[in-house]
């Protein structure tokens, strides 16, 4: 696996309401718009070169606090890590992009995300 980038960190909030004005008026960031709509609150802010996810939740499964990695043929990763006995989630699509989740060894999840790839799932 070849890392491009840190694409994005996950934070969690309570109130993704009250927590969008820090993240812009405060810290200057923007909101973006191609965030799919999922069953749970939240907004995705560019802060400098990079995307906070902010999640509203107290910890939801796979979506919870993490980075994400970003490169440029998630499925080559996945072979990659699982040939190297890493269990790697099936990839999924999540708006134009693709993304699968790793667990490092004391459980932190870590995204590895493929920018606009596909519409299909893998």
């Amino acid at each position: 696996m070849e890392p491009i980038a840190i694409h994005h960190v996950s934070v969690n909030v309570s109130d993704s309401d009250a927590s969008v004005p820090f993240y812009t008026d405060v810290l200057g960031g923007r909101i973006r718009s191609d965030r799919p709509d999922f069953a749970i609150g939240g907004a995705w802010i560019d802060l400098g070169g990079t995307q906070v996810h902010l999640i509203e939740s107290a910890v939801p499964p796979n979506m919870g606090q993490h980075f994400a990695i970003l490169v440029d043929d998630l499925d080559a990763a996945v072979e990659e890590l699982r040939s190297k006995g890493v269990d790697v989630a099936d990839p999924v699509v999540v708006g134009p992009d693709r993304q699968t989740f790793v667990d490092d060894p004391d459980g932190n999840a870590i995204e590895i995300h493929q920018v606009g790839t596909s519409t299909t799932q893998t």
